[in-house]
């Protein structure tokens, strides 16, 4: 009994001491400052219309979800959804006007809200990104419109009439 309490007690600092060494080794800072930089080149990438390397900056089973509630797309479909634009030169510019991150334990996962500036006006991006052979990826990506509460009265009486068809179908058991 005492051998496997010592065993237990062995294990255990083992695995305390590989959690602290890895969270002693996390840079935050630096990490943020490598995810900020993903995520500006990646705006600016769909600003020069850089299909490729634009891409390049999700990870393979990466998810895009748009702002119309239709738009829940895997990598490959927005890829497919977004390659007209792209080729004319038309796609979109957002700029970054305040981000928060955010960290797991572990330091392999990131997730993000920012504030963007965009011809839409405020719009909110969100997402989670991994951290694979050393390089930050965007899993998911979330664009959301910004509604002032002042106005959400209006917008939901704009957009009933076109959403209201939708609401009944997803309803549906």
């Amino acid at each position: 009994m005492k051998a496997f309490l010592n065993i237990l007690m062995l294990v255990s600092l083992m695995i305390f001491d590989l959690g602290f060494s890895q969270k002693k080794n996390f840079d935050e800072d630096a990490q943020k400052r490598n995810i900020s930089q993903l995520l500006d080149d990646f705006n600016r990438l769909a600003a020069r219309a850089d299909y490729q390397n634009y891409f390049d900056c999700f990870a393979e089973e990466a998810t895009f979800i748009g702002t119309d509630a239709s738009e829940v797309w895997s990598k490959k479909e927005f890829m497919e959804w977004a390659k007209p634009f792209f080729e004319k030169g038309k796609t979109w510019n957002f700029t970054s006007l305040k981000r928060n991150i955010y960290f797991s334990p572990d330091g392999n996962f990131a997730w993000f809200d920012e504030l963007l500036d965009t011809q839409m006006k405020i719009c909110r991006g969100s997402g989670v990104l991994e951290k694979k052979d050393g390089k930050w990826k965007i899993r998911q990506y979330v664009l959301s419109m910004t509604i002032p509460n002042e106005v959400a009265d209006e917008v939901v009486a704009t957009k009933s009439p076109m959403e209201n068809p939708l609401l009944l179908k997803l309803r549906k058991p």
